[in-house]
């Protein structure tokens, strides 16, 4: 669901367990313009983190990613970037990154990672 009372999710399903962290990742300048001005890309990435995560948390993503990993792209639904409000937004097209997985802790999956690719903001 978007808006203020929605939640992260993949393709419309909403995550079993929201991330403990999540950031908009920074964009590295491309170069500068004839005026001074920074050139930047125009896709974004998007950074979720689980501290602490059960198999079936972790395998949600893992499916996620193994279902698309060639040729498909995905909906994420993720904070708005640059709103005033935290709400959610559906961005289409974007490019899901295998999930990265620290160490089991009893039988939990620690130090989680994923990293989405190519979000269009504008």
């Amino acid at each position: 669901m978007q808006g203020a009372s929605g939640t992260f999710g993949i393709n419309g399903t909403d995550f079993i367990l929201p991330p403990s962290t999540a950031a908009w990742g920074t964009r590295d300048t491309l170069g500068i313009d004839g005026n001074g001005h920074p050139i930047y890309p125009a896709l974004r990435t998007f950074e979720m983190m689980w501290e602490l995560a059960s198999p079936s948390d972790v395998k949600q993503l893992i499916d996620t990613y193994n279902s698309v990993s060639n040729t498909g792209t995905v909906v994420f639904d993720l904070p708005k970037w640059g709103d005033a409000n935290y709400i959610f937004y559906s961005y289409s097209g974007c490019v899901l990154r295998e999930a990265e997985t620290g160490v089991y802790f009893n039988e939990y999956i620690t130090d989680v990672r994923v990293i989405i690719d190519k979000v269009r903001t504008t």
